[in-house]
């Protein structure tokens, strides 16, 4: 058994939506297909007063509802439970920590994972403490959730302190989609082969869209996200990380500061946006009450949490341009939202018309060639090009190339918090987030919040179950293009 195969994996906030919805049924399906897990310890960190066998009860519970039928046994459960502990303890009083030094004990060599899904503004001080209770050792990594701070000056104090505490190659700084199958073949399509690279630029491209799109709303995280929105939330994370993959130069190899000097350099040619762009190129809006799959579904005005007359933004789309010699003049149309007509998150390349049509088209369909990358609901890729129509008449017809993950690769995919749980364990940190990145992601996005709360900037009401305002079409419409919207 390697280190590596042998670990401590501690859940502050243990006890919360994050660990029971998706940290607990990753590690079970981990643990269910391993095969050797006898050095596995799982350690999950709440306030609730609960007993290892209350805990043990509602993690199940919870397991049934969030893990697949067809993958959840009582005999595979029970000897992941195996694993599982529980401590109630207030993560942010130093005197509690005793009882973590007592459950851990004394061994260094083992590698400890400490997972931070908690609230950011605790971060620091669970570093803190654990760094006095002698339980950061040259084996311990931390993992940290996002969003890092509200602002860059909050993302700068986070780090600091964390920083002071962890090496920054112990710091694993989480978003979950770099872990998702689809983005992973991306980077495999375009590395991988050499079909796309001479296509990959300002030449053949017409524009990127980028698109996550959930159908819930606020959840029970009304008063949580009241004080994030949208912006913060999705698009200066999720959007501007599946961005830079889209986007980076190809690296010199798979190492994590290989892939993450890319990156950088993509965040730093984002162009800065004036008060001005700001309001001809960012939209901003806000979801009232619709229907969502055929449901009455509260506005978020209405949602539990949220006070009365909130500006907060749950629906965000820009027009960025990336200011160098691959993509100079390309849009790149970023868009996301709660309370969506699908939930659905998608990467599509639109490929330049051909320089003179020579053959008619017979359908109303776009003509363009298209790569779709599907991250959810359904991983996938399509190549959309065009080909004949069978008969005598010689017509063009849009038809798809459709890679399947589903239907290509037989068996369960890996859910993206399996994939990164285990590059934490691992020490592999190619899929994480490094600090200058959060520094440059919040460097272009700070002058826009800044923008917004200066001039006012409208909030635009869209029902729910919709696409998102009717001004978030003519972003992109005033330029000749339509957004892509077919899972």
């Amino acid at each position: 058994m390697t280190p590596q195969d042998s670990f401590d994996l501690v859940i502050f906030g243990g006890s919360g939506d994050l660990s029971m919805r998706k940290l607990l049924p990753a590690l079970y399906h981990r643990h269910r297909d391993t095969r050797d897990t006898s050095g596995w310890r799982i350690l999950a960190i709440g306030r609730q007063a609960l007993t290892r066998e209350q805990f043990l009860a509602v993690a199940q519970e919870r397991g049934r509802r969030h893990i697949a039928a067809a993958d959840f046994s009582d005999s595979a459960w029970a000897a992941f439970a195996e694993r599982l502990d529980y401590i109630s303890m207030d993560c942010a009083a130093a005197a509690d920590y005793t009882h973590l030094v007592k459950r851990l004990g004394s061994t260094g060599e083992r590698v400890r994972v400490f997972y931070m899904a908690t609230t950011p503004t605790l971060f620091s001080t669970i570093c803190g403490n654990l760094g006095k209770a002698g339980l950061v050792t040259p084996q311990s990594r931390v993992v940290l959730e996002k969003p890092l701070g509200r602002d860059l000056a909050s993302a700068a104090r986070i780090n600091g302190e964390v920083g002071a505490v962890f090496a920054e190659h112990q710091i694993f700084r989480i978003d979950h989609y770099l872990g998702k199958e689809a983005v992973q073949n991306l980077i495999a399509l375009r590395f991988g082969n050499v079909l796309f690279e001479s296509l990959w630029n300002r030449n053949c491209i017409r524009d990127v869209q980028i698109t996550i799109a959930e159908t819930v709303g606020v959840e029970d995280r009304g008063e949580f996200y009241d004080g994030i929105g949208a912006l913060r939330d999705m698009m200066q994370n999720h959007l501007l990380q599946l961005l830079c993959i889209v986007a980076m130069e190809p690296p010199t190899s798979i190492d994590a500061d290989a892939m993450r000097d890319e990156k950088l350099k993509v965040l730093r040619a984002l162009r800065p946006m004036s008060a001005k762009d700001v309001a001809a190129q960012t939209v901003r809006g806000q979801y009232r009450a619709g229907a969502v799959g055929g449901a009455a579904v509260p506005g978020y005005l209405e949602e539990e949490g949220i006070p009365a007359g909130s500006e907060t933004e749950t629906f965000v789309a820009i027009k960025a341009q990336v200011d160098n010699w691959r993509w100079a003049g390309v849009p790149f149309y970023l868009r996301t939202g709660k309370r969506m007509q699908e939930r659905l998150a998608q990467i599509v390349v639109t490929f330049r018309d051909v320089p003179h049509a020579l053959l008619p088209v017979s359908t109303s369909g776009s003509p363009c060639n298209r790569l779709v990358i599907t991250l959810q609901p359904d991983e996938g890729l399509k190549l959309n090009i065009m080909a004949k129509v069978p008969g005598e008449a010689m017509a063009l017809r849009p038809v798809s190339l459709d890679l399947s993950f589903t239907r290509t690769y037989r068996g369960r995919q890996w859910e993206a918090y399996e994939r990164l749980l285990m590059d934490a364990v691992h020490g592999k940190l190619t899929l994480f987030v490094r600090r200058d990145e959060v520094d440059a992601a919040w460097r272009w996005v700070e002058p826009i919040l800044g923008a917004w709360a200066t001039q006012g900037a409208p909030l635009k009401q869209y029902p729910a179950g919709s696409w998102g305002p009717v001004s978030s079409n003519a972003l992109i419409v005033r330029e000749g293009h339509t957004w892509h919207e077919e899972s």
